[in-house]
C-alpha cells in the first residue's frame, strides 16, 4: 500500500484493489498552477492566456491521473483554483473606484441581489487580495458559473470536478 508506481499508490477498497494520485503528485498540481498564476505576473497576463493554459494544465493532469480515486481532492482543488483566479481578476481592477463598478455590473446583470453598501465595502476594504476576494460579496458574483462562461473575448475556466466526473462517467 505504501508503493509507488508511474505516480499512482495503491489502496484496498471494498476488497478491491484501486489507484490514486501520489501526494507528491498532488503538491506538484498545486505548485505548478501556484507558480503560474502569482499575482505579479497573472496580472499582466490577459484572462484569456491565463485561462487557456490553466485549462490546458488542469486537464492533462486530470487525462492522466483519471483512473484513480480523486473525487474530493479535485473538488478542493477546484475552489482553491476558482479563489485564486477571482484574486487575479480584482487584481486587474486595481482601483476600488473600478472594482465597485464592475462588481455593481456584474450584480446587476445576473441579479445576484446585493447592496451597493455591501459592494462598496469589498471595493474599499484594507484587507489583502486573498483575503478581500474570500468574501461573500466576491465570491457570489464572481461565482463558477460565471467563470465557466465562454465569452467571445477568452475560454471558460475548467471546472475541474466536472470534467474529472465525465472522464470517469459518473
Amino acid at each position: 500500500m505504501r508503493s509507488k508506481y508511474l505516480g499512482f499508490t495503491f489502496l484496498k477498497n471494498g476488497g478491491q484493489w484501486k489507484v490514486k494520485p501520489t501526494n507528491e503528485k498532488k503538491a506538484k498540481l498545486y505548485q505548478a498552477v501556484r507558480e503560474y498564476l502569482k499575482r505579479g505576473k497573472a496580472i499582466a497576463r490577459p484572462l484569456a492566456v491565463t485561462f487557456k493554459r490553466v485549462n490546458q494544465m488542469v486537464m492533462g493532469w486530470i487525462n492522466y491521473f483519471h483512473i484513480g480515486i480523486m473525487k474530493e481532492f479535485i473538488g478542493k482543488f477546484g475552489q482553491w483554483l476558482r479563489h485564486k483566479i477571482r484574486v487575479i481578476i480584482i487584481k486587474q481592477w486595481k482601483r476600488p473606484k473600478t472594482i465597485f463598478k464592475n462588481l455593481s455590473f456584474l450584480n446587476r446583470k445576473f441579479k445576484n441581489g446585493f447592496d451597493e453598501e455591501s459592494i462598496f465595502k469589498v471595493a474599499n476594504a484594507r484587507l489583502g487580495w486573498y483575503k478581500r476576494c474570500s468574501m461573500n460579496v466576491v465570491n457570489y458574483i464572481l461565482n463558477p458559473t460565471l467563470l465557466e462562461t465562454k465569452t467571445k473575448e477568452r475560454a471558460g475556466l475548467l471546472n475541474p470536478l466536472n470534467y474529472y466526473l465525465r472522464k470517469v462517467g459518473i
